[in-house]
């Protein structure tokens, strides 16, 4: 404020673009324009680091034979393949075949009279299917002739490229993230019901999300309710989560769930691929977190009967106990506060 000359006091106008209590406007749109580069810098290297480092990194092949045989598979694989295998020994053909099913490999090579045969398994990973099938064309052309790939475990032949198994990741993570966001602005002061909706959302949209990739585009062909377990069990992971982290932290709690599962557990979920054809270490952390964990499961059961689902369901079990037990904390908050404010 100014005193004029008559000794009134009159507004003190401010240059313009800049606040009374703030930064100037061209100070606050660089950094909003730094700020957004700077997000979409990291989206790009969230999504494109793995993709570009991916690839066989001591992928588990089971081999079987005579000891000359296996012997000649270890050293070809060395030399043509360095750091992409470790082979695992088995006793015939039917032994690694089950290893495969039970997903204690990813794929094999056998020696038999009639010569050489390659194992693998497309609902596997398409890309570990791919390699497998490489192996096999090397073989032949040094053998002069074909050596045959058997399929143990085949993708569908309505998505023999696995698409809709790969589509799933980001219905997924949406599919969390944007009912907590929802519940949260219609009951704002219920988180009874924001966990109760979470939970019956789940449920709802695993069904549907199941029936369209198993009915509607034959993507999988396993048992129809264990499937749908497997996608409600992911999605519930992620929607408590969320929930439990903007029940206790608020907009930054949503915020902290929405980048970690969309810039960080997305890309490293290896849905599409299989979590063994990341990096090791980023495949491995990509499976403790919700998506990642969510794939294993469903395609486990949806392809083989439920083999190497035990870890990452104990996984999502227990993210969910975590966005209960925030919410619980949350409640016992809210609850404290109301009671001192009835004694005062």
């Amino acid at each position: 404020m100014s005193t004029s000359d008559t000794g009134t006091l009159e507004p003190r106008t401010e240059p313009a673009g800049r606040s009374a209590h703030g930064p100037s406007d061209p100070v606050k749109l660089t950094a909003v324009v730094l700020g957004l580069t700077a997000v979409i810098a990291l989206m790009l290297l969230a999504f494109a680091l793995p993709a570009v480092n991916s690839g066989p990194h001591d992928l588990r092949l089971g081999v079987a034979g005579p000891d000359a045989a296996v012997t000649r598979i270890d050293t070809v694989l060395a030399a043509g393949h360095p750091g992409a295998f470790v082979t695992e020994r088995f006793a015939d053909s039917d032994a690694v075949r089950t290893a495969i099913e039970h997903r204690e490999v990813v794929g094999g090579i056998v020696a038999t009279p009639d010569g050489m045969k390659v194992l693998s398994a497309g609902a596997g990973g398409a890309p570990i299917a791919q390699t497998m099938n490489g192996i096999a064309a090397g073989m032949s052309t040094a053998a002069g002739h074909p050596v045959p790939v058997e399929d143990v475990v085949p993708l569908t032949a309505d998505d023999p490229a696995g698409v809709g198994l790969g589509a799933l990741a980001l219905p997924l993570v949406f599919g969390g993230m944007i009912p907590a966001l929802a519940l949260v602005r219609l009951f704002p002061r219920s988180l009874a019901r924001r966990v109760a909706g979470a939970v019956l959302f789940a449920v709802s949209a695993g069904l549907v999300l199941t029936a369209i990739l198993q009915f509607g585009l034959g993507s999988v062909d396993g048992n129809y309710w264990t499937t749908t377990g497997a996608v409600v069990l992911g999605i519930a992971a992620i929607s408590l989560t969320v929930l439990g982290l903007e029940s206790v932290l608020g907009t930054a709690g949503f915020a902290l769930g929405a980048v970690t599962m969309i810039f960080l557990a997305n890309p490293l979920s290896g849905l599409a691929t299989s979590a063994a054809w990341l990096p090791s270490g980023w495949g491995a952390f990509g499976q403790l977190l919700p998506p990642g964990a969510a794939g294993t499961v469903v395609r486990s059961t949806a392809f083989f009967d439920g083999h190497g689902a035990g870890a990452a369901v104990l996984v999502l079990t227990c993210w969910v106990l975590f966005g209960l037990g925030l919410c619980l904390v949350s409640g016992l908050r809210e609850r404290r506060a109301g009671e001192e404010l009835a004694v005062a």
